[in-house]
């Protein structure tokens, strides 16, 4: 059953935890905000990884994102982009089971037409007093089930 690790809106810092959460996942999706060319160079050590640019996403090293990702993992396609709001596609019309977003700081789940909308929240500086954040999804088959985690306080701010 692969886990797909999920993080978004690091803004230039990953946590201890994050990392710890996400080690051991066959694949990490990154929806946005994520900083700087560092995180990603993290990310890609602990798994390989798919990142979307961010509204904050700016400079020579973020150039190579895209705005939007599609990823499939066996039978199961996923949507990747950083503000939901910026969608342009109808999910179901065109075959996707998962749309994975960021930006809203919030973490989000809600399934519509038969795909699955995650946002895992954001897992850089705290903002607020949203939650610090991050999420996997287990994917058996057709079948994809979501888990969040919410990191502690310890490691910085």
């Amino acid at each position: 059953m692969p886990r797909i690790g999920l993080i978004s809106d690091t803004h230039g810092l990953l946590r201890p935890a994050a990392k710890a959460f996400l080690r051991g996942s066959d694949r990490i999706v990154h929806a946005g905000d994520i900083g700087n060319a560092a995180i990603l160079e993290e990310l890609a050590a602990l798994a390989p990884v798919t990142a979307v640019r961010g509204n904050n996403d700016k400079g020579p090293w973020s150039e190579s994102l895209a705005d939007t990702a599609v990823l499939q993992v066996g039978q199961v396609f996923i949507y990747a982009l950083h503000d939901l709001a910026s969608l342009a596609i109808d999910p179901v019309a065109a075959g996707f089971q998962v749309v994975v977003s960021g930006h809203s700081h919030r973490p989000a789940l809600l399934r519509r037409g038969g795909v699955l909308y995650i946002n895992p929240g954001s897992a850089g500086p705290r903002r607020f007093r949203l939650p610090v954040g991050v999420a996997e999804l287990v994917i058996e088959g057709r079948l994809v089930t979501a888990k969040f985690a919410e990191l502690d306080r310890q490691g910085s701010e």
